[in-house]
């Protein structure tokens, strides 16, 4: 039955329809999608019109309940073939570190204590001291991501201050994030030197002055340059650094441990191999490459990484204990050579492609309807996470053929749970390098669902 009118609050809320949702949610929350669904209705309905009846309205209000739950995030099948996705939160962590770190979670912990003296601790300093063991260190300290460390090292090292660039070098990486933008945040003054496509040792060296306070070089991770190019080595802008007595500073995002499957494949440059050039301070990512939570990482000089934690800006991008307990499950794995066994990044690297394709037949063979065209394609996966510009993977998956992708990708994004998947001539491809070998059973359960 019509109204002219919308029913009251109280009645939607109270309907016996509504109460999973107050079971789960609570009824301050339902009660507040019930107003703002009939507010909408408000705006849609024109004078003398009806409103819809109570059921309806209580329908509207379940799908924006729905529709809100699936901004939260929450666990999803990475079939894209893009193992390291900004958007699906780069590195999985494994069951080990979520087992390994519950325990220090649900109770109190020596965040900042000593328990050996008794007094005020120091935040993450076991494991900054096993991260600069690791790297071959004289020092390191962790951050909140990759960004925050950059920022801080040119805040607490160069403000107002020049720090010297190569132009070829003034890059963006995902999200807007410009160098010559944070240099310009940071306090410090930009000081470009060679050109786009050439520099060379003597440009860094001329433009060495009073005000110069470091020299950057930023790590060309997301693009390449070919043809009439030249850079400076960080080994020689090392000594370039030391012939000045200015601090050289690496930017080298990618935070890769090797040797092992991720170096390899990847071809970016270790931790140990960037502190081993010379340079007074190496910065990179921690859920990249390292395969462990965000993080920022520094490494490098005592001195130089004492100064960055004495700055005041410091306390404003600290880690918290679920990052630093990450963090240090992360290293030692990588301390004790179990990276391959503890961390999803390098288990999902380590898969060799013949599994990968037995695995896709698998897939194709369970497929039971006769509707559905499948067949088992070779992919070129990649890491992402805007770095190995270039770089592929050999892996398979299975391909599923429609009319209409988009649609079929909709659906899958909006299985129970959601499948992400690439679309690519009139068809959908599921990439099985970035799947793990427990989900292929719900792909599979979802592929034979959608049969006409």
């Amino acid at each position: 039955m019509t109204s002219s009118h919308p029913p009251a609050i109280e009645t939607l809320v109270s309907s016996e329809k509504m109460y999973s949702e107050i079971e789960g949610l609570g009824r301050p929350a339902v009660t507040d999608h019930v107003r703002a669904v009939i507010e909408t209705l408000r705006q849609e309905i024109g004078p003398g019109q009806a409103w819809p009846t109570t059921d309806q309205i209580i329908e509207r209000v379940k799908s924006r309940i729905s529709a809100n739950a699936r901004q939260f995030p929450q666990r999803v099948i990475n079939a894209t073939g893009v193992l390291l996705h900004t958007n699906l939160g780069r590195a999985p962590w494994s069951q080990e570190l979520v087992d390994g770190i519950s325990a220090r979670l649900t109770s109190y912990n020596s965040l900042e204590f000593d328990l050996i003296g008794g007094a005020r601790g120091k935040r993450g300093i076991a494991a900054e001291q096993e991260l600069a063991q690791l790297a071959g260190a004289e020092s390191a300290m962790i951050v909140n991501n990759n960004a925050a460390a950059i920022y801080l090292v040119l805040t607490a090292l160069a403000w107002n201050r020049e720090v010297i660039i190569s132009r070829g070098e003034l890059v963006q990486i995902g999200g807007g994030f410009r160098i010559p933008e944070i240099l310009a945040k940071s306090g410090a003054i930009l000081r470009e030197v060679g050109t786009t496509n050439q520099t060379n040792a003597n440009d860094y060296d001329k433009a060495c002055g009073p005000q110069t306070a470091m020299i950057l070089k930023v790590h060309r991770s997301n693009f390449v340059q070919t043809g009439f190019v030249s850079e400076v080595e960080p080994r020689a802008l090392a000594e370039v650094g030391k012939k000045r007595g200015v601090p050289v500073v690496w930017d080298v995002g990618s935070g890769g441990v090797g040797p092992g499957s991720v170096c390899e494949f990847s071809g970016e440059p270790t931790l140990r191999a960037t502190v081993a050039t010379g340079v007074d301070l190496v910065t990179s990512s921690g859920d990249k490459l390292f395969g462990g939570p965000q993080a920022g990482i520094v490494l490098g000089r005592a001195d130089l990484i004492a100064k960055l934690k004495s700055d005041p800006f410091y306390r404003a991008l600290r880690p918290d204990k679920s990052a630093l307990l990450a963090m240090e499950f992360t290293v030692k794995a990588h301390r004790a050579g179990r990276a391959a066994e503890l961390i999803p990044l390098y288990q999902l690297l380590a898969v060799p492609a013949d599994q990968l394709r037995a695995r896709a037949d698998a897939i194709a063979k369970h497929v039971t309807s006769p509707d559905m065209k499948v067949t088992v394609v070779e992919t070129q996966d990649t890491f992402g996470g805007g770095f190995a510009f270039g770089k592929t993977i050999a892996g398979w998956g299975v391909r599923v053929e429609t009319a209409k992708p988009d649609d079929l990708a909709k659906r899958a994004r909006d299985s129970d749970p959601p499948i992400i998947a690439t679309v690519a001539d009139n068809g959908v491809v599921f990439s099985l390098r970035t799947m793990f070998a427990t989900d292929d059973s719900i792909l599979t359960s979802f592929i034979n669902t959608q049969a006409s």
